[in-house]
């Protein structure tokens, strides 16, 4: 039996993905992006976040008022840093993907699902 070899990902994907790390603001390619689509997570390909969700946020990140899946989402506790938060992260594979906050589009719910680009992939051929 054959096995497909593993996805090896970049040495900035692993900090930012499996250690909780953050990328710079205004660095990842989906920041300032948009293109319409399906934001997936770049690790295993499940489907986060539509393009129709994303906003500006003026964070320097990809910013998105809801999931395009809940069961895709996952959310814990993190008081690293000196600070409360909610992370986010890909339900089916465990990656980190980012934090969500209460500062979001009132007329959408009010949450900013703060997500680092490096954790993303943009499937143009998906859309919500």
């Amino acid at each position: 039996m054959s096995r497909e070899p593993e996805k090896k990902i970049r040495r900035e994907q692993y900090r930012v993905m499996r250690e909780q790390g953050t990328e710079a603001p205004f660095s990842g390619a989906y920041w300032n992006s948009h293109e319409q689509g399906m934001y997936v997570c770049a690790s295993c390909g499940a489907e986060l976040f539509s393009s129709e969700e994303k906003f500006d946020s003026e964070t320097g990140w990809p910013s998105f008022s809801n999931p395009a899946n809940t069961k895709n989402i996952a959310l814990f506790q993190d008081a690293t840093h000196g600070m409360t938060r909610v992370e986010v992260r890909c339900k089916n594979c465990g990656v980190h993907l980012g934090h969500v906050f209460e500062d979001g589009p009132e007329e959408k719910g009010g949450k900013r699902y703060c997500i680092n680009s490096i954790c993303l992939g943009l499937r143009k051929d998906i859309k919500q």
